[in-house]
């Protein structure tokens, strides 16, 4: 059975995107690379349920001679070489890709995962939007009336595009009567209309990849990049992607998967907010040791995250890559001056860190922080594009600090269990709309954040952990008490109409994954059953 697109609701300029030659194309990225997709998944269970039994990682003893040798990663594009403010944000709708570029960031993050809801319209629309954006054609009019257009008296944001990860179904996309691997389908509708377009340009096809566990999953990726580049005869190497490390495991394979990508490889990012949904996730039962605090005191200067970014920068200046710092969550809010004096401040700490530390830039969720952040990095990186001249020798970095979750300061507590439920709750309910990412509490929320909200109250369950300001054991009854009462909250919040159509299956959801005695891997598999 050929490849087929089942979505019968019809989607503005989908024709564009969905051309036979196009389709045709990921059907060949599927044929060749979804088994061995398939193989690494069903590895990732494995290998966490073996950590589960042990409580412990390390470093990979039949990779050791990767990282001790000598060798980098190949050098950096012209277009890649100063990365010192990212913008972060969905590639759809329009006006929002349009202020990305706009906004004054070197880079702009074009997400087609954790901030955005794959809606097969979300889909298309990404994909049209970034190849518009290539040919300068992209533009917007509201409803209103109020014209968005890209820039020309500014240099625009050089387009990294966040593929969804490897575990991400698309159920719109069937081969052989099977959902398409997400991520085949997300790359390959972009580098097949875009690809050829941005090496006119002067740039080129750059990725970020999110989620990978393992260096094999960045040797399916390296595979992929190379067939891709065969097929639309463009030199080897013209791909450029930038790894996410934002799963344990894979902190322990930093080298490796660098190693594994060299050729392709522009650096790792420091994906924080996944990265503590992942400890969460890896070791969930494996006692009372790996039980976070609240997750907004979870701050990076718990002595575990420092281990993970310090890491992270000496390996990446060693092999001659980037290191790009984390998301600053918090966002200003234009009609509350305080709330944004705060934000700026947070984010201005947050930076100056990462900066001091080596990193090459860092990412940012709004354009009016972008000056903020290039402001933090000029005044470390002066006349520099970079610093991967600051090789961090000093720096020696064990297993057992990377696992060391019982240093972080905090408690557990009975608000932090409140907020939890009530962002889970919110960020599903708005995910199910079709919106991958929204403010909440002035802070940005996407489905990592999310993510850690959720898994923080299965953990808490199964560990029976005690509340520090009330002295109450969380249980399965006083969880759906207190889910009960913050969607009664949230009712307050919204119109009926929305409540009904959102929020009450978001709140069945969350009850679900989170009163279940098995763990779901991740909340948006369930949630993608939802949407359209």
């Amino acid at each position: 059975m050929p490849i087929s697109v089942t979505d019968p609701r019809p989607i503005e300029r989908a024709e564009e995107i969905l051309t036979p030659e196009a389709l045709a194309f990921v059907e060949e990225l599927h044929t060749r690379f979804a088994g061995t997709r398939n193989e690494l998944l069903a590895a990732r269970a494995l290998k966490r349920q073996r950590v589960a039994e042990t409580g412990k990682l390390d470093f990979l003893p039949e990779t050791q001679d990767v990282r001790d040798s000598d060798w980098k990663v190949a050098p950096a594009p012209a277009a890649l070489q100063d990365r010192r403010v990212e913008m972060t944000g969905p590639a759809s709708p329009a006006k929002m890709a349009i202020n990305a570029l706009n906004s004054g960031a070197k880079v702009w993050l074009a997400d087609l995962e954790d901030a955005s809801t794959p809606t097969w319209a979300n889909v298309v629309d990404a994909i049209l939007n970034l190849r518009d954006a290539a040919r300068g054609t992209l533009a917007y009019t509201s409803e209103e009336g109020k014209e968005y257009r890209l820039r020309t008296d500014v240099p625009l944001a050089v387009v990294v595009a966040r593929p969804r990860g490897w575990h991400m179904p698309e159920k719109h996309v069937l081969i052989d009567g099977e959902p398409a691997v997400g991520a085949l389908v997300d790359f390959g509708l972009h580098f097949f209309h875009v690809a050829r377009q941005l090496v006119d340009n002067g740039q080129g096809p750059y990725y970020y990849l999110p989620k990978m566990e393992s260096h094999l999953e960045a040797r399916l990726w390296n595979n992929v990049f190379a067939f891709a580049q065969e097929q639309l005869g463009l030199p080897q190497g013209t791909v450029r992607a930038t790894v996410l490390i934002e799963t344990i495991p894979a902190a322990f394979e930093m080298d490796e998967i660098l190693y594994e990508l060299r050729d392709h490889a522009s650096g790792l990012n420091a994906g924080r907010w996944d990265y503590l949904f992942s400890i969460i996730k890896y070791f969930r039962d494996a006692g009372e040791q790996f039980v976070l605090p609240d997750r907004a005191s979870v701050a990076m200067t718990a002595p575990f995250m420092r281990a993970y970014t310090e890491l992270l920068v000496k390996t990446c200046h060693k092999r001659g890559a980037f290191a790009m710092g984390g998301m600053a969550a918090v966002i200003p809010n234009r009609r509350h001056p305080e709330v944004t004096e705060a934000a700026f401040a947070k984010v201005r700490a947050d930076k100056t860190r990462e900066a001091n530390d080596g990193f090459d830039g860092s990412w940012v969720a709004h354009p009016d922080l972008v000056p903020t952040c290039r402001e933090v990095f000029d005044s470390v990186l002066g006349d520099k594009p970079n610093q991967l001249d600051k090789q961090r020798p000093e720096v020696s970095v064990t297993a057992e600090q990377l696992l060391d979750v019982a240093s972080a300061d905090g408690q557990v507590t009975e608000a932090g269990l409140r907020l939890n439920l009530y962002v889970a709750v919110a960020y599903t309910a708005v995910w199910l709309s079709g919106n991958g990412a929204v403010a909440i509490h002035n802070l940005m929320e996407d489905a990592a954040t999310a993510e850690i909200s959720r898994s923080q109250v299965w953990q808490q369950i199964r560990n029976k952990s005690m509340l520090a300001d009330t002295g109450n054991t969380v249980t399965r009854e006083l969880v759906e008490r207190i889910l009960g009462e913050e969607t009664e909250r949230l009712r307050t919040e919204v119109g009926d109409e929305t409540f009904r159509r959102y929020y009450q299956p978001a709140n069945k959801l969350i009850a679900d994954i989170c009163l279940s005695e098995d763990y779901t891997d991740f909340l948006t598999t369930p949630a993608y059953e939802l949407v359209g």
